[in-house]
């Protein structure tokens, strides 16, 4: 990211879960920045702990899950602290979010108009009047056909892709810095998917704002993404550049993601898989999580716990695949 400060900086943020037992870590550590205008990729297995991150960045974790350490600053304000009034004004003014089913976003019995006028009046002071003709203008913006006739049109009325650019819509009317899209494109077919990535990256770039983009999708990360965190049992393996961790993965788990992915160029290749499963909260593994799936692994790697560093391709690992030797 160079010198740019970034909008959003997350440091050691860690979620538990409190049980009868005691407290389940769910997050570990998680550590990452995004730029304006940038989008920042989240990947990894169910029960990695993407949708968590996110979660826990807008403000919307359900007891018995909290914050338990860390930070999250938003343009150097720190928001993790704020009290659920200040977050409530917050999220959807200066924080947008996209999810995976359209549906639990949009108000069954309103016009999808009314829904986005009714957000940006209350985020942004202008008059009805204008607030409707802004709802029409991101209605058109986000590639919804006769969007003149579509903004009086009840949410059942659109298909599951129409409806997933509502939302978007909806997510960007109060103009926020930051979205967090968590899966928005699993539930469409691939052409729908094409035409929502597409859609974020030409917003992202437009209006500069930054992007939080979770999913368990490599191709879309690859697509989509400028960075991308790998991430595996409430963890980060793995961050840098969508390229370099795509195509020269350095952990062996983002590896053994990238070798489970068919290929056009490998088309008699058999596909790989990881062995084993993504331990269960309570019983996460000493040392590195990913040991006991790993071909890699020593006595080390059950011991100690290798550590993510800050520059721009990082690994979580005591024994990383080497880099290529550059001519």
């Amino acid at each position: 990211m160079g010198s740019v400060e970034p909008l959003l900086s997350v440091r050691n943020l860690e979620v538990v879960f409190d049980g009868r037992k005691g407290p389940l870590t769910a997050l570990d550590g998680v550590s990452f920045d995004i730029a304006p205008g940038e989008i920042l990729g989240v990947v990894g297995e169910s029960g990695a702990g993407k949708s968590l991150t996110g979660t826990s960045v807008i403000g919307l974790l359900d007891p018995p899950g909290r914050i338990s350490g860390g930070s999250i600053h938003l343009a150097g304000r720190r928001i993790d602290t704020l009290s659920p009034d200040a977050m409530r004004a917050l999220r959807g003014r200066r924080i947008g979010a996209i999810f995976q089913d359209p549906l639990t976003s949009l108000h069954p019995l309103l016009k999808v108009g009314d829904q986005i006028v009714e957000t940006i009046l209350t985020h942004l002071p202008v008059t009805r009047d204008e607030a409707r003709r802004r709802a029409l203008d991101l209605l058109e913006q986000v590639g919804i056909p006769a969007a003149s006739t579509r903004i009086d049109h009840y949410p059942h009325q659109f298909s599951g892709g129409m409806r997933q650019r509502v939302v978007i819509a909806l997510a960007l009317c109060a103009e926020p810095d930051l979205i967090i899209a968590d899966e928005p494109t699993t539930a469409l077919d691939v052409s729908i998917q094409a035409q929502i990535t597409s859609l974020l990256k030409r917003l992202c770039r437009d209006k500069g704002a930054a992007i939080m983009l979770v999913t368990h999708d490599m191709g879309v990360i690859a697509e989509t993404a400028d960075r991308v965190a790998v991430m595996y049992a409430g963890r980060i393996a793995e961050i840098g550049p969508v390229a370099e961790v795509t195509r020269r993965p350095r952990h062996p788990y983002t590896a053994g993601l990238m070798a489970s992915i068919p290929s056009v160029l490998r088309r008699n290749a058999t596909l790989q898989q990881i062995d084993g499963a993504m331990p269960r909260l309570g019983a996460i593994p000493t040392g590195c999580s990913f040991h006991p799936r790993c071909g890699r692994a020593s006595a080390l790697c059950s011991a100690t716990r290798p550590a993510l560093g800050a520059g721009l391709h990082e690994v979580a690992c005591h024994h990383p695949i080497a880099e290529p030797e550059h001519a």
